[in-house]
């Protein structure tokens, strides 16, 4: 078995990813942060004298920075040292398997089917965005560091009072109204389909330093919301609050697709999934939450 050293595990993606079948291909330690504070210098110098010869890690540890976290402040700081941290002891492991953002391309000048290169047009003004960027910038000189950027990923133990699909899922279970900001097309990734592609990573020496990970299809959000009302076999209103169409989130992914064969799931076979697991758990959904869009 390959070892692999996950960061974040107690997070959303790394949650997913102590839950799948990685864990029974690979032997993957995921320390809680008493064990590995990637902020604190001490701390992760202590870690690896005692934990070395990883074959990979995956990091997907990061200080939220969306409208639900408590404070920001900070953020650039604290994300991008947990980064360089890990990129300091690269001698304790074969390769670097960062989860990274779309938000690399900044936000303010968003295209639809940005491709990889497209990095580096306009900087980021926004502490996540940014942070994305200096990252991406040092894992363009160093070939043992691999940056995955994903755009709109979704799944079971994401934040359900902010993020779309599963605030949208919850509130079908609950007969409320799906509610839409504003309508705007998405590449969202089901987290169960970033599984094959880390295998991918881990098994594979990347040809790049960076990878859109994404499917070949952007979705309306408004699209989103007719296929949870379909499948929760319910004609719930749904409210969208400005009209037009928003700032496109995209990214062009025929980088990966010549360097990896497989097929990203359908939206509408994912959503079923989740939608599945949402009322499977529906004694753990706080309704409260869904009464009021952030």
């Amino acid at each position: 078995m390959k070892k692999i050293l996950l960061t974040g595990g107690s997070g959303f993606i790394g949650k997913n990813i102590t839950e799948s079948y990685l864990t029974e291909k690979y032997h993957i330690i995921a320390p809680k942060r008493a064990e590995l504070d990637l902020t604190n210098d001490e701390s992760v110098q202590n870690f690896f004298q005692k934990n070395n010869n990883f074959d990979a890690v995956i990091h997907s540890a990061c200080r939220p920075g969306h409208r639900n976290a408590g404070d920001i402040s900070g953020l650039f700081y604290s994300n991008s040292r947990m980064f360089f941290n890990l990129a300091k002891y690269s001698y304790s492991y074969g390769k670097l398997i960062d989860i990274g953002s779309g938000a690399i391309y900044d936000g303010r000048h968003y295209k639809p089917k940005m491709r990889e290169e497209y990095f580096g047009t306009t900087i980021p003004a926004d502490d996540h965005g940014f942070c994305k960027y200096v990252i991406g910038k040092y894992v363009e000189k160093h070939p043992n560091i691999v940056d995955l950027r994903v755009f709109g990923i979704f799944g079971k133990y994401e934040d359900y009072a902010i993020r779309f699909i599963s605030n949208a899922i919850c509130k079908a279970i609950f007969d409320l109204p799906i509610t839409i900001k504003q309508n705007r097309k998405f590449d969202y990734l089901y987290v169960d389909d970033l599984m094959p592609v880390l295998e991918f990573f881990i098994e594979n020496k990347a040809q790049f330093d960076a990878y859109n990970i994404t499917p070949d299809k952007s979705v309306e959000l408004l699209e989103i919301a007719k296929i949870i009302n379909s499948i929760s076999q319910k004609n719930l209103p749904i409210i969208v609050a400005t009209e037009g169409l928003g700032l496109e989130y995209s990214g062009e992914n025929s980088r990966l697709k010549k360097e990896m064969n497989y097929k990203f799931k359908k939206i509408e076979d994912s959503v079923g999934e989740l939608y599945n697991w949402y009322l499977s758990n529906k004694n753990n959904i706080d309704k409260q939450l869904l009464l009021t869009d952030k």
